[in-house]
């Protein structure tokens, strides 16, 4: 990370970033989260062996829910078609679900 600079979510205009519809986006809206949750809860304590590794592995996931409730929020007032996908998408992480 460069010195300064947060980590936090941004429009890329000078990328021309935009809403993408298309393969797990069409499921869910935020599929690259959902994935590393499961690396985390699943993943990480069984290959460590270890139930302890469940607790942080389960606080991080709650990080990363958070994290996606503020970053619909922000996509939602700032990316142009981000309303119109949230109807289309209507499920954050768990199809069906949630």
């Amino acid at each position: 990370m460069v010195k300064g600079r947060k980590s936090t979510v941004r429009i890329q205009r000078d990328r021309n970033h935009q809403v993408i519809q298309s393969g797990p986006y069409g499921i869910v809206r935020h599929p690259g989260y959902i994935a590393t949750m499961l690396g985390l809860v699943l993943a990480t304590p069984l290959l460590l062996g270890s139930w302890w590794a469940f607790i942080p592995a389960m606080l991080s996931t709650l990080c990363l829910i958070l994290r996606t409730a503020l970053e619909d929020r922000t996509l939602q007032k700032e990316l142009p078609g981000y309303e119109a996908y949230m109807r289309k998408v209507r499920y954050r992480l768990i199809p069906g679900l949630w």
